[in-house]
């Protein structure tokens, strides 16, 4: 079969991921919720199952659920997101590192996406000082993507390989610590449903461009020998904004911090908007819809996974990962699916097909990447 000439082919040599210390569970917050809102809050009772709807079992939060029963700062939360964001990006960092058998020195950029707090210095340059990593390294923060981060982080990232010195390689890391912008005095539907769904964590990926590497000299047994026989490999990307969608997502800013914006159906909009979207995509690429064998989502919610399921006709083995993420984390927003990422690679074998991941976020946009493996 003939295939089409890809723009590159960057391969995600290592993973990596890390999650904050306090692990709740979703009952545990649902009950928080209800006592924080239940005397503000008129007809909550009828909201509250949306926390059992969500198939949601754990979290993990950045800070206690003592934390959450007053409304902090902004300048209190941003503190809170610089430290723990800091950390996670080391530690998921530091794993993706090791699993693609790395030193410091191989690095050449780092891309951090991240949209729930914000840092300046940026996140990257505080990374690249904690990982010792090269004083000339490159770096790019990108920030306001939310849910599609991770997806568009990662077209973006592959776009940038292909422009690194030899031998090196480029780390790219997201990281999003949602329940950190929980408003408490915001009595409105979308804070609730939020609260339902959100979490916070940080991953890590390693790529490296496949053709720089062939011709790459001087290149150790030992590195080879580390590197994944089979990684996934990045093709191409699309993306997709769509006009008058702001109020889809996104943040209102307060004198509190940053406000969800989350109003209207997500679901109902994917089941309209995303089979074309898709379509698009693969003529985009050259390639038949049918060719798409494997898929990499993003875990919004069980209502969005099953509208992927119904909408575009994903079988639910390949939503399987991203089930997986979401009961036992949430949503993380763009770090979801590089966990989902993750666990694909883990319970599935390679074996050449094609496959996309996508995700959703402001804008309203819908962020494709191709890959293979």
């Amino acid at each position: 079969m003939h295939l089409p000439a890809f723009p590159y082919q960057s391969n995600i040599v290592g993973l990596g991921t890390a999650l904050p210390p306090h692990k709740v569970q979703q009952s545990d917050v649902r009950d928080l919720v209800s006592a924080l809102f239940s005397k503000e809050y008129r007809g909550l009772e009828r909201l509250l199952p949306v926390f059992e709807n969500t198939q949601i079992q754990s979290r993990y939060f950045s800070k206690p659920l003592e934390w959450f029963k007053e409304q902090v700062s902004f300048v209190e939360s941003s503190k809170a997101y610089v430290e723990t964001a800091s950390e996670l990006c080391f530690q998921a960092a530091s794993e993706a590192m090791r699993t693609a058998g790395l030193q410091a020195s191989d690095i050449g950029m780092v891309v951090v996406v991240s949209t729930t707090g914000i840092s300046t210095p940026s996140l990257d340059a505080k990374l690249i000082q904690r990982l010792q990593l090269p004083h000339t390294t490159r770096r790019l923060p990108i920030w306001g993507l939310g849910c599609a981060g991770g997806v568009a982080g990662l077209a973006r990232s592959a776009e940038l390989c292909s422009t690194l010195p030899p031998n090196t390689y480029l780390l790219m890391v997201a990281v999003e610590l949602c329940s950190l912008t929980f408003q408490r005095n915001d009595i409105t539907k979308s804070n609730i449903v939020a609260s339902s769904l959100f979490a916070d964590g940080a991953a890590a990926a390693i790529l490296k461009d496949e053709d720089r590497g062939m011709r790459d000299e001087g290149k150790s047994a030992q590195e080879s020998r580390n590197q994944p026989t089979n990684p996934p490999t990045l093709l191409n990307s699309y993306s997709f904004l769509f006009d008058d969608s702001e109020d889809i997502m996104g943040w209102d800013i307060l004198d509190s911090g940053l406000k969800v914006r989350f109003s209207r159906d997500i679901p109902t909009f994917i089941a309209e908007h995303l089979p074309q979207r898709l379509q698009e995509a693969c003529a985009a690429w050259g390639l038949e819809r049918e060719q798409i064998r494997r898929f990499v989502v993003h875990a919004g919610g069980a209502k969005v996974l099953n509208a992927y399921h119904t909408a575009l006709g994903i079988p639910q083995k390949e939503l399987e990962a991203a089930y997986t993420v979401l009961r036992g984390h949430g949503n993380m927003s763009s770090v979801s699916v590089l966990f989902a990422l993750q666990e694909y690679c883990r319970t599935n074998e390679a074996n050449g097909d094609f496959g996309v991941m996508m995700a959703l976020g402001p804008g309203f946009s819908a962020e494709f990447v191709l890959f293979r493996w």
